[in-house]
């Protein structure tokens, strides 16, 4: 592709001070961004969790004891594998840092995996060291021996670096305890005691370059079974400078206050909440239960954030808690939306109780993870934005031709942030790979003005009388619907046409009923794009970040 504007008609719509070109040379590894960004802010807010602080001074020394722990007393070496098995606790983000600056391969892992899943990531990656919160330890207990760990660190939720032991906590503890198993962990040692043993151990800083893996980031196994991206420190580097350039337009270094709500075993906090936002200097709030959402919003009124990101289940459900309209917006500057489809509705209310816009991005595990984003302020337009700096989108058919300006075909993306390919599956990884284009599995189209639209993912699509339907415009429309609290649109089998729309939806109205949201849909959609099917339910299947698991809901239709 040429350089100029023809050949990249994003360029054109770059709001001002956003780089055609960000230069990843500029750090070394992820570990050098992140050692600069703790002096440069030593005496600021790094982390808060559950009313406990740090300063950015002492989560470098923290991390620094965990490191030399991991190096001196487990005797791990560069380039070995190390899994994080916790929610958003404090400890987390030590031991991310620790475990890089180590030298050591990361392998972020859902708490809420069942054993099967557990043991297959840990096999895969073959991790030989593992830190994990107690109450989930009794999955690891059903398949440790079938794994290559050789080390257990264990961590509680009270655990957090001399957290105040109130009532509540207290009451916390004691639930958890319950849920632990007896056995013995080989090397089994608690995380403050290997803080305290660190701390009196010798650190030998770690070279590490552009090449060395930072994380084995898995994918969520929608296509088959999970696999271990490899995302370099050139790939996330890459990224947190990507992000940088577009949020550095509204960012005030050193004073802002993030809100991170979604986990940090899942890409878009890892990279878009706790990387990019430790290199800015900012505030970094842990919310360690986001679906507790009165919690939540209580513990959104204490601070004045200024940044928030989310996926659309989560802003919904937020929108929908008693007490959210009552907090202090007056700071907010951005919200992120990602991870899936953000709903024009959801959007509109969102602006309308928190004068802020939703921005929507969009990224894949592969792409560490950001490749568009809109620019901020502008009111919400449908769209996922333009191709970040040093980003290239290219709209491909099945053969892997470029189809040019507003044709339909599936997304293909080329830059700094692709990562390596899939670990230990290069069969897998020639699928997706076009030379050094990714084929991401959506389909989309880019406009004009350099726009990128997602029409769907291609599995999610439904096939009517041979007519394409992509549910998330039937869902966009459908949201719409006053009654409708949440949705999902899928094929369901029929004899007739080969496939229908079905509805699954949750009712906001009790007395809302199938007939008048078909009779709704009939006044918004063309015939065949009318929902035939709808199913109520009282919640929907969800992944770990929110998002709606429309696989799940085309199996419950098939077992019919």
């Amino acid at each position: 592709m040429s350089s100029n504007h023809t050949g990249k008609p994003w360029l054109k719509s770059y709001p001002a001070g956003v780089p055609e070109l960000i230069n990843p040379e500029q750090y070394r590894s992820t570990v050098e961004l992140l050692d600069g960004a703790c002096a440069k802010f030593a005496d600021k807010p790094a982390f808060t969790s559950m009313g406990r602080t740090i300063t950015f001074a002492e989560y470098e020394r923290l991390a620094r004891d965990f490191a030399a722990y991991l190096q001196s007393i487990l005797h791990l070496q560069k380039g070995d594998r190390i899994a994080i098995m916790m929610p958003n606790v404090l400890q987390y983000p030590i031991a991310l840092y620790g475990a890089l600056r180590a030298g050591l391969t990361v392998v972020n892992t859902n708490p809420l995996y069942t054993a099967r899943e557990l043991e297959h990531q840990l096999t895969d990656s073959g991790a030989k060291a593992i830190i994990i919160l107690e109450n989930f330890a009794r999955t690891l207990e059903e398949v440790i021996h079938k794994t290559q760990l050789e080390h257990v660190i264990v961590t509680g939720v009270g655990d957090q670096l001399g957290f105040p032991k109130s009532a509540l906590v207290n009451l916390v503890l004691r639930h958890v305890r319950k849920q632990v198993p007896s056995f013995d962990l080989p090397s089994a040692v608690r995380f403050n005691k290997a803080l305290q043993l660190g701390h009196f151990e010798t650190f030998t800083p770690v070279s590490l370059d552009h090449e060395d893996i930072a994380f084995l980031q898995y994918t969520g196994g929608t296509t088959g079974v999970a696999k271990g991206a490899m995302l370099t420190h050139r790939n996330i580097v890459a990224n947190v400078l990507q992000a940088e350039s577009w949020i550095g337009t509204s960012a005030t270094v050193g004073q802002d206050t993030i809100i991170t709500a979604l986990p940090l075993y899942h890409i878009f906090a890892l990279t878009g909440n706790w990387v990019v936002f430790a290199k800015l200097g900012a505030h970094n709030v842990l919310i360690v239960n986001p679906r507790d959402f009165p919690a939540f919003v209580g513990e959104l009124k204490k601070h004045r954030f200024t940044y928030i990101s989310g996926v659309n289940t989560l802003f919904n459900a937020l929108l929908n808690t008693p007490g959210f309209s009552e907090i202090d917006f007056s700071a907010l500057r951005i919200t992120l939306g990602g991870g899936m489809a953000v709903q024009a509705p959801v959007a509109e209310q969102w602006k309308k109780v928190t004068g802020c816009v939703v921005t929507q991005a969009w990224g894949l595990t592969e792409t560490s993870p950001a490749a568009c984003i809109n620019p901020f302020g502008e009111d919400f337009n449908n769209s996922i934005g333009l191709p970040i700096s040093s980003t290239e989108i290219s709209i491909r058919d099945d053969e892997g031709n470029d189809l040019g300006i507003d044709k339909v075909g599936e997304i293909c993306i080329r830059g700094p942030q692709v990562m390596r390919g899939y670990w230990n599956r290069p069969d897998e990884t020639a699928k997706v790979m076009l030379g050094d284009w990714l084929r991401t599995g959506d389909i989309g189209r880019i406009d004009a003005k350099g726009y990128v639209f997602i029409e769907d993912r291609k599995k999610d699509m439904i096939l009517v009388s041979g007519f394409n339907v992509y549910p998330n415009e039937i869902e966009s429309v459908m949201a719409a619907h006053p009654g409708v609290l949440e949705v999902a649109a899928v094929a369901q089998p029929d004899e007739r046409s080969g496939e229908v729309v079905a509805l699954f939806v949750v009712k906001k109205d009790p007395s809302l009923t199938e007939q008048q949201l078909i009779d709704f849909a009939r006044q918004q959609l063309t015939g065949y794009k009318v929902p035939r099917h709808v199913h109520f339910r009282n919640e929907l299947p969800k992944t770990n970040v929110g998002k709606i698991l429309r696989r799940a809901l085309r199996d419950e239709l098939k077992g019919k």
